[in-house]
Formats: structure tokens, C-alpha cells, sequence
């Protein structure tokens, strides 16, 4: 790979960027493509972006919006680069109207956002951080819940994220339901799950667990919700917009739902007075099913060496569709 050239700036939005290892960081300024990161406890402001992009020629941005508005403030923009594998935050329509390559690091945080994904599966079906809560209280509570094994999990969206969690849930003894329209079915069942409809995964699982991009509207809304099985529990480690908030606490409130439990919000951080804070035997954590010191520093490498090879006027490995 050539050297993209001495006097370019990589502006950083996110704190994470680089957090747990400085190598993605050496990487960018020893590759002439000097990183610089307003601040080192938060995301860089809206229009704080807007002013400072204007110096950059490439940017890495966490979970803020990179809209054709913060595009048209950048002329010297050649790169954006996702930290991390979600591209949704990212207009990529305007992006490729003015020739802006797009990057992310897929694959990054797989085994991370799995990983975190099973501990709230464990979570909420054994009420431990609530036994916690109660204990740290003054409480001594014997809180029951299920054992796995012998139970079936239904797993919606089948990449590299769905297949840990269904190899772990298998490891458990769980029967394994698989919803996704495109992945075949028989990679479904190579992988030893079942490949199934979202209706029917819904009316026989015993625990939900979401691994998709955004949707548009709430895949699971008020109508899929009172679908699922009676005494269900609903994971969501994936992105907030999957369901609908409103319908969940009321699922929850109702008794339909034993427990759910969230790291994705439509809205970060979650505003004071959401439905959801009042929602009986609901676990929620702060968006950070990826937050591994190994996958921090994987997904800083990768957009940082694609970010080079675009200034030197190369191909990215993981460009974004």
C-alpha cells in the first residue's frame, strides 16, 4: 500500500475510537493521516461536526449522524468510515452521490455482541441482576427462573452474530428456530438450526433474540409482540428501532412477556421518563454489547487501514453496501 501522503487529518467523533489499544491510532499517524479527536469522554457535537469537518479528510464516526448536510460542510472528505458494523447512522445515498467511499469493520464485534447477547439471555431468564438490585437494597430474595436446556430459542437474523448466539444456545441444550430471508435454508440447517417463518418462530420460542439492521418501522410492534409465546422472554442487543418500545412495556406490564431485556434504544441515552424505566422485569444496559477490549481494537484497525488505502487512492477491503 502506498503512503497516502504527508498533512491529511482524520477527525474522530467517538470516544471509543482507539480506547483499549493505541494501535489503531499509530496506525492513522503513521500512515500521514494525523487523528484528531475533539474529546475524549463524548461524541463530538452536532455542530461542532459541522464546523470542524471542514479540515478533514477522513472521518470515523461512532453512533452520531453523518447526514448530506455534515457531507456538503467537508470538502476535503475523500473517507467515512463507521467505527464499528451498522452503517444506518450513515446517509451512504449521499455518500455515493458525491463519490465518498463508505467503510465499517463487519465481523469487529461479532463474538463480543454474542457473547453480551447470551449473558442477557442468562439475565433474563434467572433474574440475577435483579437478585443484585434486591441485595445491594437490603433484600435476600430467592428469585426462580428456567433452565435453558430443553428450551427453544428463536434466533432473527442469521449472520455471523445469530450463529454464535445459536451455537452457544445449542451448547446449552436449547432447540434452535432461524429467521432470516436471506440466508438459505439449508445454511440454516447446516448451521443445526431450523429455519422457519418470523410468525412461527414467534408462537414457539421461548426466548427471542434480535441480530438485524434496522427496519424502518418496529419489526416486532404491538401485533407481533401479543404473538409471541406466552411467558417469553424478548433479547434485543441489536438496534432499538426493532420494537416497538410502547408495546413491549405493555406486554411486560401485562404479564404476556416474562422478561426482556435491552441494549438498544431508538433514542441514546435513554430519555428521563421513557416507558420503559417503569417496566416490570426488564434488564437494560447502555448500548455496549460490543465494548471488548479485542473488539475495540479490531474494528479500530480495519477502519483505519481501509482509511489509509482510500487516501492512497486504493480499494477498501470492507467497503459498505
Amino acid at each position: 500500500m502506498s503512503t497516502p501522503g504527508r498533512g491529511r487529518t482524520t477527525l474522530i467523533t467517538t470516544p471509543t475510537f482507539a480506547r483499549h489499544s493505541p494501535d489503531p491510532w499509530t496506525l492513522l499517524a503513521d500512515g500521514g493521516a494525523g487523528p484528531v479527536r475533539p474529546y475524549e469522554d463524548r461524541a463530538l457535537p452536532h455542530d461542532e461536526l459541522l464546523r470542524r469537518i471542514a479540515g478533514a479528510d477522513a472521518l470515523v464516526a461512532g453512533m452520531d449522524p453523518v447526514t448530506a448536510e455534515v457531507m456538503d460542510a467537508a470538502p476535503r472528505l475523500k473517507v467515512i468510515a463507521k467505527h464499528g458494523v451498522g452503517t444506518d447512522t450513515i446517509d451512504l445515498a449521499a455518500a455515493r452521490d458525491r463519490g465518498i467511499p463508505v467503510v465499517c469493520a463487519p465481523g469487529s464485534n461479532a463474538r463480543a455482541v454474542a457473547e453480551f447477547t447470551f449473558g442477557l439471555v442468562l439475565d433474563a431468564t434467572r433474574r440475577i441482576s435483579a437478585s443484585h438490585t434486591a441485595v445491594v437494597e437490603g433484600g435476600w430474595p430467592k428469585l426462580f427462573g428456567p433452565e435453558l436446556h430443553g428450551r427453544t430459542i428463536g434466533v432473527v437474523g442469521f449472520g455471523r452474530i445469530g450463529r454464535l448466539v445459536a451455537g452457544y444456545a445449542s451448547a446449552f441444550g436449547m432447540r434452535v428456530l432461524a429467521h432470516d430471508p436471506y440466508v438459505p435454508g439449508d445454511a440454516v440447517t447446516e448451521a443445526d438450526a431450523e429455519p422457519v417463518t418470523l410468525d412461527a418462530l414467534l408462537a414457539h420460542a421461548d426466548v427471542v433474540t434480535l441480530h438485524l439492521p434496522p427496519t424502518g418501522e418496529p419489526l416486532l410492534n404491538a401485533a407481533r409482540l401479543a404473538a409471541m409465546k406466552p411467558g417469553a422472554i424478548l433479547v434485543n442487543a441489536a438496534r432499538g428501532g426493532l420494537v416497538d418500545d410502547a408495546a413491549l412495556a405493555a406486554a411486560l406490564h401485562s404479564g404476556h412477556l416474562a422478561a426482556a431485556a435491552l441494549d438498544a434504544f431508538a433514542v441514546e441515552p435513554l430519555p428521563d421518563g421513557h416507558v420503559l424505566r417503569t417496566a416490570p422485569r426488564l434488564t437494560l444496559t447502555s448500548h455496549m454489547a460490543a465494548c471488548t477490549p479485542e473488539a475495540n481494537r479490531a474494528m479500530g484497525l480495519m477502519v483505519a487501514e481501509d482509511i489509509l488505502r482510500v487516501l492512497a487512492g486504493e480499494s477498501p477491503h470492507h467497503a459498505a453496501r
